[in-house]
């Protein structure tokens, strides 16, 4: 048995169902299009301390990391043309949220999964491929692109065929994945960088046309979400076989009605992000902007981007609520945040690393804050947004939580 929800988001019934093999494989399939995300973070940080990616893209940030030893070590990587290499996916990611949003609300979620997957495929072929920076940028435009779309649709995906009752744990798969993405290309970095013809770099990019690859097979074996089918007025039975088929009962009458209603109101509506201005929305509005900037005010993307960078340079939701979570995470992130930035305050001056002792211990209160993000604002930024919007605005909204994260 599910809890339900109306258009309004009150609890109003219990709804039919359960567990099936169907439903777990689908929102498996779908959870994998986090790999992108996580895997163009772990392999970003890493390419950009490979020294034959620096001497060929970046040689002034090489000479003072090799060469200049009057050169801070908190100036090394100082490189405006770095910076647009790191920032141009984020940005290209903020606009595509957008785009993503409408794409999403007139073909439905399969249709945006499919757009990201294949442009992360085009942006991994252009970054392995790149003989100068601007094809290096242009690579990164493309992936944030992929970002963008799948950000924006696979949580809702997720959020749409899972259960209520295990809501929390399916969507939590997308943070999952990310991570397991982060993982994989840091395993790969570690193998690639030690390639000593010097071009293990584009090795680690070209790799990331296998996460957008499951993204786009995902995209293209899994059905669309029956909230998907009624939006685009596919036939009302057509719908209701598939809700029997992920509930596993053909007792699904009670959630079938409401989401037709909610498809009702979701059809008049023709500017949803005007619509989500409106008073009315006004709570779902701050959480749509409030969850995804504190979830980066953790700092969470500065570590994994720079940790990298970072070893280097010093020479080495069920069951216990989302609040409570939100909290303790909080302060085991806050706390580890402080005791790193204390650390490398105190022992890392402008010249040389800092000693072995240390640089482990950096190294595991880096871990344990990535730990806290793990179980705490990493899964449930991406969860309660996708949990409280209304059907009519839920692609409007989640474009926003998106562009803002």
């Amino acid at each position: 048995m599910a809890v339900g929800f109306d258009v309004s988001g009150a609890t109003t019934s219990v709804y039919n169902g359960r567990m099936t093999i169907f439903v777990v494989m689908s929102c498996l399939m779908a959870a994998m299009g986090g790999l992108i995300f996580g895997y163009d973070i772990g392999i970003s940080g890493g390419v950009t301390s490979m020294e034959s990616f620096l001497k060929k893209f970046f040689p002034v940030v090489y000479r003072n990391m090799k060469e200049d030893s009057t050169t801070s070590n908190y100036c090394k990587f100082d490189s405006q043309i770095l910076t647009a290499f790191t920032s141009s996916l984020y940005i290209a990611g903020l606009f595509a949220s957008f785009l993503a949003s409408w794409v999403t609300r007139a073909f439905g979620r399969k249709t945006s999964m499919f757009s990201g997957g294949v442009a992360f495929l085009i942006g991994s072929a252009i970054s392995g491929a790149s003989v100068n920076v601007y094809m290096l940028i242009l690579g990164r435009v493309f992936l944030g692109i992929g970002v963008g779309f799948a950000n924006q649709s696979v949580p809702l995906y997720l959020s749409e065929m899972a259960p209520a009752q295990y809501r929390g744990a399916f969507s939590n798969g997308f943070q999952f994945s990310i991570g397991v993405g982060g993982l994989a290309a840091n395993l790969i970095n570690y193998g690639t960088q030690k390639i000593r013809q010097g071009w293990g770099w584009r090795l680690s990019l070209c790799l990331a046309a296998v996460p957008a690859t499951l993204l786009i097979i995902g995209a293209l074996l899994l059905p669309d979400t029956p909230n998907s089918l009624l939006q685009h007025e596919i036939e009302i039975d057509k719908a209701k076989q598939l809700l029997q088929r992920i509930r596993g009962t053909d007792d699904v009458d009670d959630e079938l009605n409401d989401l037709i209603k909610a498809s009702e109101i979701s059809k008049t509506m023709r500017h949803p992000f005007r619509k989500i201005l409106r008073r009315e929305y006004r709570p779902q509005l701050v959480m749509a902007i409030a969850l995804p900037f504190f979830q980066q005010v953790t700092g969470i993307n500065v570590i994994a981007f720079y940790s990298p960078v970072l070893f280097r340079t010093i020479g080495l939701v069920d069951k216990f609520g989302r609040r409570a979570l939100f909290i303790i995470g909080g302060i085991q992130m806050f706390v580890t945040q402080v005791m790193v930035g204390g650390i490398i305050a105190a022992k890392l001056g402008d010249q040389g690393g800092i000693s072995k002792g240390y640089a482990l211990l950096v190294l595991i209160l880096i871990c344990i804050y990535v730990a806290g993000f793990g179980w705490s604002w990493g899964p449930l930024g991406w969860l309660v947004p996708s949990e409280i919007f209304q059907l009519e605005i839920r692609s409007a909204a989640q474009s926003i939580t998106v562009a803002d994260g």
